[in-house]
């Protein structure tokens, strides 16, 4: 007898809560509509990459109600051969490899639909990197990015205030309270009711953390920047002389030539 087939969504999130689409033409010269997280919704779990594979039952993930829901199809892959193929994949997907602009959960969404249905998510979802960096004052935000990456790759949900720009209020370091490094997966063969070890249920990721705090060493070095250039930008925009972009870029340039170099003044994660 065929398997019966699954109905496959697509939950779309938006980070920023509203934020990015108030604020993306005046601080990036674009619009942009949000700031995507998106999650695969099928055997009645959601799956979604922030750590590592995260499951948790549909509509109870720590991203509360999505935005919108997409509907990718119908698959007939039975749900053993999806575990396994998550725990194929999984060594691709952890903390370690996670990056917000190449390789986030995003791309994750888009592979796992194709397994599913054979189709990809809506490219303005994984187009929204690109979107952002080439923006007139991609590089600015840089750090900011950075932040919003070291809050990911632990698993937790980033807080809005992120999203504001610095030249609004300065940005402060990210440390998101009670949020814990993964943990190890358990042994499968103790595991009963499996989904595969490598996929952890929402929430596991936060149980070892030093101090229970996970925090970016860097953040006090990110934030200064950011408030200098900020300062700076707000001094070249009171004389009225250069368009914002412009005036951006070259607040972002005077402070990277005080610093010696754009590395030193923006350490990478």
């Amino acid at each position: 007898m065929a398997e019966e087939g699954h109905k496959v969504n697509l939950n779309v999130y938006d980070l920023s809560q509203g934020l990015a689409r108030q604020l993306s033409t005046s601080f990036l010269g674009k619009p942009i509509e949000g700031i995507w997280h998106t999650g695969v919704v099928v055997f009645g779990n959601e799956y979604y990459f922030g750590g590592g594979i995260q499951h948790a039952p549909a509509g109870s993930t720590p991203y509360g109600t999505p935005i919108r829901v997409v509907d990718l199809g119908v698959t007939h892959v039975p749900k053993d051969v999806f575990e396994m193929y998550l725990q194929e994949i999984s060594p691709r997907y952890t903390a370690e490899t996670y990056s917000l602009l190449t390789h986030n959960c995003n791309n994750f969404s888009n592979e796992v639909a194709q397994f599913l249905v054979g189709t990809t998510i809506p490219d303005y979802i994984l187009q929204l990197p690109n979107e952002v960096m080439s923006s007139p004052m991609g590089a600015l935000i840089l750090p900011m990015i950075q932040n919003l990456e070291t809050t990911l790759k632990a698993g937790a949900v980033p807080q809005v205030p992120q999203f504001r720009p610095a030249m609004a209020q300065p940005s402060q370091p990210v440390t998101t309270a009670k949020s814990e490094a993964p943990s190890k997966s358990e042994d499968p063969k103790t595991t009963k009711n499996a989904v595969p070890a490598a996929v952890n249920p929402a929430g596991e990721q936060q149980k070892s953390v030093v101090n229970g705090v996970v925090g970016d060493p860097l953040g006090n070095a990110r934030s200064k920047v950011q408030e200098e250039i900020s300062n700076e930008f707000a001094a070249i925009m009171a004389t009225g002389s250069l368009r914002a972009s412009e005036a951006a870029a070259l607040a972002t340039r005077r402070v990277m030539q005080r610093y010696g170099n754009t590395s030193s003044a923006m350490p990478q994660s």
